[in-house]
């Protein structure tokens, strides 16, 4: 009875793990370039009945399941079109702006490309996210946005001709906003605020014909309609784990009474 009480307890607390990860992605529905997580499930340890450990039988028992890892596809989603000439979408899979903590200098990756030109401490105007993390470039430089270079990064994000001094030409080597990608992206520790960190042993390939597009934002990756099918899911499978507690609960009960 012992088992069945803690093996139903355990499904019950896996249930709640897996809708706080459901409530999340729901939260983020309005949230530019967010990608919803997955919640990936292990059974715990199976025990051969009647039996000899190393046995291979029909009949075994189970210890519950736990949540073995979270993990986010990032697949391109919907664009929406907007008025700004610093917002910026991925339109293609597996790919990150990268950014930069201002005060630690820690480097993150995001979807989001809704930036804006802010202004710091050396008097000098950056592109910047929501979240206030500096947009490295090509080089992993921090872009300068003054009023001149914001339209040429519009220029150069659409593949147009930058004019110079000499000819008009693109020039591969001015400062533009880039994308990375990873050899395998599904290792990317999310860190809050949609945004990845890359582990010590992960190093980001820039794209060289990464494919952008201007006055445009990549919208929420989450589907209420799959999300509310999940949160269903979830409830029922709760719902059962608690009646195999109280029904554990109540045979141990009754046992204990007869002993008694």
């Amino acid at each position: 009875m012992y088992q069945s009480f803690y093996t139903a307890a355990l499904g019950a607390g896996t249930c709640m793990a897996k809708m706080g990860v459901i409530s999340n992605n729901m939260a983020n529905v309005n949230n530019n370039g967010f990608k919803p997580k997955n919640t990936a499930f292990t059974d715990l340890l199976q025990l051969n009945l009647n039996d000899s450990e190393d046995a291979v039988t029909d009949l075994q028992t189970g210890n519950g399941v736990r949540v073995q890892r979270t993990y986010s596809t990032f697949s391109t989603d919907a664009m929406e079109m907007t008025n700004s000439v610093l917002d910026y979408a991925i339109m293609g899979d597996n790919q990150f702006f990268m950014v930069q903590d201002p005060v630690t200098d820690a480097i993150t990756y995001t979807r989001s490309g809704h930036f804006h030109r802010a202004e710091m401490e050396d008097g000098v105007f950056y592109l910047m996210t929501d979240g206030g993390k500096l947009v490295l470039d090509q080089n992993g430089e921090r872009i300068e946005a003054d009023v001149p270079d914001v339209e040429r990064l519009y220029r150069l994000a659409k593949g147009e001709a930058v004019e110079t001094e000499t000819e008009e030409a693109l020039d591969e080597d001015a400062p533009r906003v880039s994308v990375y990608t990873f050899t395998n992206p599904s290792r990317l520790l999310s860190v809050g605020d949609n945004e990845w960190a890359a582990p010590e042993d992960m190093e980001p390939q820039l794209v060289e014909d990464s494919n952008l597009a201007t006055c445009a934002l990549e919208r929420s990756g989450t589907d209420l309609a799959k999300e509310m099918t999940k949160m269903i899911e979830c409830q029922h499978a709760y719902s059962y784990a608690l009646k195999m507690v109280i029904t554990a609960d109540e045979v141990e009960s009754t046992i204990n009474s007869l002993r008694g």
